[in-house]
């Protein structure tokens, strides 16, 4: 986590949908850890285990929440970059019958993505 403080303008890099939620003394948020993008000083945050093993496996948000306690404003984010990354390479083409030039990262499949690799 980065603490951004002083007079100016920031910038913060976030992906998806951002929303932007005010929450007031005693309001409770929790929401998966890769999905927190900012809070204001007033909130209060805290990871916690999500609980039972079939919701950690089955229920599709990992281990532990981040839970955020009021008063202040946090922004949340639809698609953090593990989940983008993820669905960059499932809808990377998969070409059927051809060997493998080696490439066994996920830059690979971007390179044939973008027409490298042609038979």
């Amino acid at each position: 986590m980065q603490k951004l403080e002083g007079d100016g303008m920031a910038f913060v890099h976030a992906g998806g949908t951002i929303h932007q939620r005010e929450l007031t003394a005693g309001d409770v948020l929790r929401v998966d850890t890769g999905c927190l993008v900012a809070m204001t000083s007033g909130i209060d945050y805290d990871i916690e285990y999500v609980g039972g093993i079939k919701t950690a496996l089955f229920g599709g948000e990992g281990l532990f929440f981040a839970t955020l306690r009021g008063p202040g404003t946090v922004w949340i984010q639809s698609l953090p970059f593990s989940r983008l990354a993820s669905r960059v390479f499932a809808a990377a083409p998969q070409r059927a019958g051809s060997e493998s030039k080696g490439e066994g990262s996920i830059a690979g499949g971007l390179f044939n993505l973008l027409g490298g690799d042609r038979k």
